[in-house]
């Protein structure tokens, strides 16, 4: 059984309680025992509380895989505020849109993350910030943003804005400062998380405190994770294999959790090897990376046991073997299940944990729908997917997409199409609707059609998905002109890069003379599934 916590902020209380010198975080230079942790994120807490947030208040988290992220977290999630957590791909169109949805009051950030300059983009929308002083800004966009904490001292260009506050002053400010009680609610949203969907924007996921415990402490458990495990994380804290899944696994085994900023394949290699790593979170990409430029030196950590990847079944053994994570486990599920909702269990046969993503965790049904009928199929037939048990309870502020997501009586509709075993175990089969599945990200392609829309010389436009042998999937974007402008694709990708996030942008934009529609005046997005296959093909061949 998980530990008997309602809240995250109680989980890391337990934790600092029971063992208070364990390692509990590594993130660079950046390395901090439970009680160091939890110390940490309740000086936090009295910042905010300081700055008038209350349970109310809306907060939002904009940084990559640092301590911070994480700081910052606990400390916002003890005053039973929900995080918002955006992802550091962000432009100004995305954000614009995080912002609005969010009604942000407090926006805690960085101020660039590599290359791009995030106070950049926000300057963009909110120029008040650097025109004001801290605690007056007043956002004719924005008007619920009263605040902005920026952590760090990188700048990208941007100079920094004489309204934010700076993190660092603000903790030390408040070091020694009697911290305000937990008040967060077990059954209340702990994180909210943004995911593309069939809608023009990110949907906003909200994932209560005890079912992220729940479920976290299942995953660790088909994982075989215990409080002597040193987890590595890559994929961002900002998507549920990050923050809902790999971090909670962690901590409800009371294991540490590595974090690493950006992922190199040397330079995870170097990671896995000095922290003893025990466990790894992969995706196909990433495992991929490892495996071609510094599979010998992973192979040779004798502490790499047991992880979790997604991917086709080639690419799941690749890693077990290539890699020598020999407990590595298959996974199925999405953000709206709480990051998994299906494990397979460490202990079961290799052949098994690579074609199946094994059985439900516990407290979690699954069944598989005919979409003509409706009716539940039998084992090994295929047909859509659904899961029941620990479930969002809908889209924030979008009741729409929640009706199409949400049968009457709870069974979540994924859209994937799969097969029950006969042992009981799960099989992804693939996608049965639009979305496109990139590196693990889903992207929706009604959002990247919306942009590219925007573009003058663009009268029509559609987005698909086409294989990768990498990526999984890549979007591949097809327009027709408006008569009397010209633009290339080369072109207007550029232009997607310059707003949209990084995962977003087509792979490749193909100029084309038309786009088939239905008789209705509906686009057919499947006769442009085979062309846009055969130009990535092509491409890769080049």
């Amino acid at each position: 059984m998980p530990p008997d916590c309602a809240t995250l902020p109680e989980l890391l209380d337990f934790q600092a309680a029971e063992n208070p010198d364990a390692p509990a975080l590594v993130a660079g230079d950046s390395r901090y025992s439970y009680r160091q942790l939890a110390d940490k994120s309740a000086t936090f807490a009295a910042v905010l509380s300081g700055l008038g947030v209350r349970s109310d208040s809306h907060v939002a988290l904009l940084a990559p895989n640092i301590a911070e992220w994480v700081i910052s977290a606990y400390g916002t999630l003890r005053l039973g505020v929900r995080l918002d957590t955006f992802n550091t791909w962000v432009r100004s169109w995305d954000l614009q849109h995080l912002l609005e949805a969010s009604g942000t009051e407090v926006l805690i950030m960085v101020g660039a993350v590599r290359s791009s300059d995030m106070l950049g983009e926000l300057r963009e929308l909110v120029p008040e910030l650097w025109s004001t002083e801290p605690g007056q800004l007043s956002c004719a966009n924005f008007p619920s943003l009263k605040h902005v904490i920026v952590i760090g001292d990188e700048l990208k260009g941007s100079t920094f804005p004489s309204g934010a506050l700076r993190f660092n002053e603000l903790m030390q400010q408040a070091e020694g400062a009697t911290p305000p009680p937990c008040v967060a609610v077990g059954s209340a949203p702990a994180l909210v998380l943004y995911t593309s969907g069939t809608t023009e924007h990110p949907k906003a996921v909200p994932l209560k405190h005890r079912h992220m415990i729940e479920n976290a402490f299942a995953i660790g458990t088909r994982m075989g994770l215990s409080s002597e495990d040193r987890v590595w994380l890559s994929s961002p804290l900002f998507w549920s294999f990050g923050g809902a899944n790999a971090a909670m696994a962690t901590m409800t085994h009371g294991a540490c959790l590595v974090l690493q900023e950006r992922f190199s394949p040397h330079e995870a290699a170097k990671v896995l090897a000095a922290e003893q790593c025990t466990a790894a979170y992969l995706l196909p990409s990433i495992a991929l990376a490892l495996v071609d430029e510094a599979g010998s030196r992973v192979r040779e950590i004798s502490s790499l046991r047991t992880g979790l990847i997604i991917g086709r079944p080639e690419e799941v053994e690749r890693a077990m073997v290539e890699l020598n994570i020999p407990e590595l486990c298959n996974i199925y599920g999405s953000t709206e299940v709480y990051g998994n909702c299906c494990v397979t269990p460490h202990t079961l046969p290799r052949a098994d944990r690579i074609i199946s993503q094994g059985p439900p965790l516990q407290g979690v049904e699954i069944r598989v729908v005919d979409l003509q009928k409706g009716n539940s199929l039998a084992l090994g037939i295929p047909g859509e997917v659904q899961v029941r048990g620990r479930v969002t309870d809908g889209y924030l502020g979008n009741p729409e997409a929640t009706r199409a997501a949400l049968t009457e009586d709870g069974w979540y509709r994924t859209g994937d199409t799969g097969l029950i075993r006969l042992d009981g175990t799960i099989q992804f089969i693939g996608r049965h609707t639009d979305m496109i599945k990139t590196s693990g990200i889903n992207v929706s392609p009604s959002e990247v059609e919306g942009f590219i829309a925007t573009h003058p010389a663009v009268a029509e436009v559609a987005v698909v998905g086409a294989p990768h042998p990498a990526r999984g999937e890549v979007a591949v974007a097809f327009v027709v002109l408006t008569p009397g402008l010209n633009t290339s694709g080369d072109e207007l990708r550029e232009y997607c890069k310059k707003s949209l996030a990084g995962f977003k942008v087509p792979w490749t934009v193909q100029v084309i003379d038309e786009i088939s529609r239905t008789p209705t005046g509906k686009m057919m997005r499947k006769d442009l599934r085979e062309p846009a296959a055969k130009v990535v093909d092509s491409l890769m061949n080049v």
